[in-house]
């Protein structure tokens, strides 16, 4: 498999994770019961795969010397700056912090699903 296909496989799966991880949290926030631990492990992993993301691709366009749309790469690192954003911020507002990592993943999956969605 190309590291091209697999960056494009990897975008799809930083959107559904990042989705499925903000909903959950928006619903921990308001229904104790969905507040189970296993939130912010999943939660860390779809956020790391962000980065992840955003390496392959930087190393796609440096070996392939294929060009892509420059608001492409501006998508990327602006998921990649919003997850530290969210990070930074997660102790200053704990009381809010099923919001913040709520709202956080669906920014960053609407970020990703921008990036998709530009035509190469």
């Amino acid at each position: 498999m190309s590291l091209g296909t697999i960056h494009t496989v990897l975008g799809w799966v930083v959107v559904v994770a990042n989705g499925l991880v903000g909903l959950w949290a928006l619903v921990a926030h308001w229904v104790p019961a969905a507040r189970h631990w296993a939130l912010w492990p999943a939660t860390a992993l779809a956020q790391v795969l962000v980065g992840i993301q955003v390496v392959l691709g930087v190393i796609f366009l440096r070996t392939s010397g294929i060009e892509v749309a420059g608001i492409h790469q501006f998508y990327g690192f602006i998921a990649l700056m919003s997850v530290a954003l969210i990070y930074s911020y997660r102790h200053q507002i704990r009381r809010w912090q099923y919001l913040l990592y709520g709202f956080g993943g669906l920014f960053v999956m609407g970020l990703a699903l921008r990036a998709v969605f530009i035509p190469r």
